[in-house]
């Protein structure tokens, strides 16, 4: 059964990843390679700088340090949104979940995420109230 979880977590298109306390990328399947562009030699090792847009990197590492030295955050449930970015420097639409990891001793170890590329999706909702604001500004809200 180990090998055959192993297949799925490997395999899956979504992007699942393991960080350490520190911040440093240990696991990266091939869903993570496919929506971020590196290939796992190049991200295992690497912060998670990686993929955080620059302008987030501040907000997210004050949280993350935080959650490392507390063990508790506040999404150990439900689904996160954010911007990612890709090797290529564009950017990408997550909806992600997250875990926190410990080692045996249940110190903590670090994070896992399953990130999901939401942009085209996002794209067409954005155009889609972008097309509704545009009616409404020519039709007025309440149409006769």
């Amino acid at each position: 059964m180990d090998n055959i979880v192993m297949q799925l977590v490997q395999d899956v298109p979504d992007a699942v990843m393991a960080a350490d306390a520190r911040g440093i990328i240990r696991y990266w399947n091939r869903g993570a390679e496919l929506i971020f562009g590196y290939a796992a030699a190049e991200a295992i090792g690497q912060s998670l700088d990686l993929i955080i847009p620059e302008n987030l990197r501040g907000r997210h590492w004050e949280g993350y340090n935080r959650v490392m030295a507390s063990g508790e955050t506040k999404y150990k449930t439900g689904l996160l949104t954010s911007p990612g970015v890709a090797k290529d420097g564009s950017r990408v639409s997550l909806e992600f979940s997250m875990v926190l990891l410990r080692d045996d001793s249940g110190a903590m170890w670090g994070c896992g995420a399953v990130m999901r590329d939401v942009t085209a999706r996002w794209q067409r909702e954005k155009e889609l109230k972008a097309r509704i604001a545009d009616c409404e500004a020519r039709h007025g809200d309440h149409p006769e």
